[in-house]
């Protein structure tokens, strides 16, 4: 707090530090940094955060991987710089990490392994990475919760959550208690190895049908919640020049797999990579992707889902009034919150982009982001799930240009939506939408002559009270509006569901007949 204050006052116009102007925060500035670091005390707001950040230890710097991507909520030069924060720190000495693995697994590693690498592949802020081989001779790689770790981590995220309260009196605009609730409910998975593993087989089952899309098998026998063990990748990733080795065809196919394997994860699973880069793409003989480092998932639940499908769509085909209005739909107003502001300067944005993709430049990914960095301004806020799918939108499109320069990432985009777009819509998928809601429906079947009975009596009952009521209608519309309400309740409940529109207007066209006669 006091490198944020002595960088708002080095920051004043010059105006404002000139006689007396500004006199108590100058003075103030003058006496705070003495409790700064002097390698610290002038350097920027966000060198200094990032730098903290790191010195605070592992749990900070995901924090700190967390914001960079915030770029919805916070200032762009600070998740330009908190994007610098390590990837690979030091290893921890291999000794240490045999005892890990003997510990977790119960015998010794000559017993349970060929082969293991003492050479780390990999050390990140939470794991270590090692190739092995298995006593049936196959190559894999394990990954080992780093010694003490997630002791330090669950205390901080404990201090945390404390902190976020003060800062979001502090600061509420910037909603740090919504960034350190979601980094607090990724980051406690990330230390239990078997997240990671439901992960793989989760992602290997929707993708089972896609032969040339894949993820590492995982050695249940020889896992743990501190180790992990998976089949290892033999490869080359998206963004090494050996990937230009492939033909031209081949590397045409690995952009069109990558562009179907993101919107399927995305807009028919609702379940996704939420760590994408070029390091978590390995590209096979096939060719084939595979996918890896699958610790952080996002997900959609099925209302979200769907909206998300309809704006990606309206999107890809430049529909820019429903683009508008489903991005708004999934977004939290917060207090002072201006929805029709928002959606008009996305609408004027979505305008100005189209104009550039006539002109051969466009970046889908930048234009969600560009959206989305506009909610601040309006109070309104969307969660994390929405900046990790940008995440992965720019991983591809990255990989992408980097194979095709001019790559048409909208165009390659429409193929696979509107595929995904019309097994939504199927006769076979709203039968299947329809069945799931199908108990909601037969108790309101049920229940119909009641609500009838109940709706005749009132009307019968106003019908016959004292003429000299004002409004004779009254209670005819009151049994209407009580009716509706009952029939929105119940609609509102197998929306859930996905029940069928077409059952619900039927639904409404009842009652109406009955309260009619």
């Amino acid at each position: 707090m006091i490198g944020g204050f002595l960088a708002s006052v080095r920051n004043l116009p010059p105006i404002k530090r000139k006689g007396l102007r500004s006199a108590g925060r100058r003075v103030s500035a003058f006496f705070l940094k003495f409790f700064i670091k002097k390698d610290l005390r002038n350097r920027p707001f966000e060198f200094q955060l990032r730098h903290r950040l790191e010195m605070l230890g592992p749990t900070y710097i995901k924090l700190g991987q967390i914001m960079a991507i915030r770029e919805d909520i916070l200032p762009r030069h600070v998740t330009n710089e908190l994007k610098q924060l390590l990837d690979h720190l030091p290893e921890v000495p291999f000794e240490i990490i045999r005892e890990i693995i003997e510990a977790s697994l119960g015998d010794t590693l000559d017993n349970i392994f060929l082969y293991v690498d003492p050479n780390s592949i990999g050390s990140a802020s939470i794991g270590q990475i090692h190739r092995a081989t298995t006593l049936n001779g196959l190559p894999i790689v394990i990954k080992v919760i780093k010694p003490g770790i997630r002791v330090t981590i669950l205390s901080d995220l404990k201090l945390l959550q404390i902190l976020a309260g003060f800062l979001d009196w502090i600061i509420p605009r910037y909603q740090p208690r919504v960034i350190i609730d979601e980094f607090c409910r990724y980051t406690e998975k990330e230390i239990d190895l078997t997240y990671e593993a439901d992960h793989a087989e989760l992602f290997a089952a929707n993708f089972a049908n896609v032969s040339n899309i894949v993820f590492p098998k995982i050695y249940r026998h020889l896992s743990t919640r501190d180790v992990l063990c998976m089949e290892y990748f033999q490869g080359v990733k998206p963004n090494d020049p050996e990937i230009f080795q492939l033909s031209v065809a081949d590397q045409r196919r690995v952009i069109d797999l990558g562009m179907f394997a993101i919107i399927k994860m995305l807009f028919e699973d609702g379940f996704f990579h939420a760590d994408l880069h070029a390091g978590n793409l390995i590209i096979l003989p096939g060719p084939k992707i595979g996918f890896i480092d699958l610790g952080m998932v996002g997900r959609f639940d099925d209302k979200v889902k769907r909206t998300i499908l309809y704006y990606f769509y309206a999107l890809v085909n430049g529909d820019i009034e429903r683009s508008a209005k489903h991005l708004l739909a999934m977004a939290h107003i917060g207090k002072g919150g201006d929805p029709a502001g928002f959606k008009r300067s996305v609408s004027d944005l979505l305008r100005r982009y189209l104009l550039q993709a006539s002109r051969g430049n466009f970046s889908l990914a930048q234009l969600i982001l560009a959206s989305l960095n506009l909610s601040s301004k309006y109070r309104i806020f969307f969660p994390v799930e929405m900046t990790l799918m940008v995440k992965a939108l720019v991983t591809f499109e990255g990989v992408g240009q980097f194979l095709t320069p001019n790559l048409d990432v909208p165009r390659l985009s429409q193929k696979h939506i509107r595929g995904i777009y019309s097994k939504h819509f199927s006769l076979e998928n709203l039968y299947h939408q329809f069945s799931k809601g199908l108990p909601e429906l037969m108790d309101l079947l049920v229940q119909l002559p009641r609500i009838a009975s109940d709706s005749t009596r009132s009307l019968d009952e106003m019908l016959n009270t004292d003429s000299s009521q004002e409004n004779p209608l009254a209670g005819l519309k009151g049994s209407l509006i009580a009716g509706a309400c009952i029939v929105g309740a119940v609609i509102a409940i197998v929306q859930g569901g996905h029940p069928s529109l077409y059952v619900s207007l039927i639904i409404i066209a009842i009652l109406f007949f009955i309260f009619g006669k």
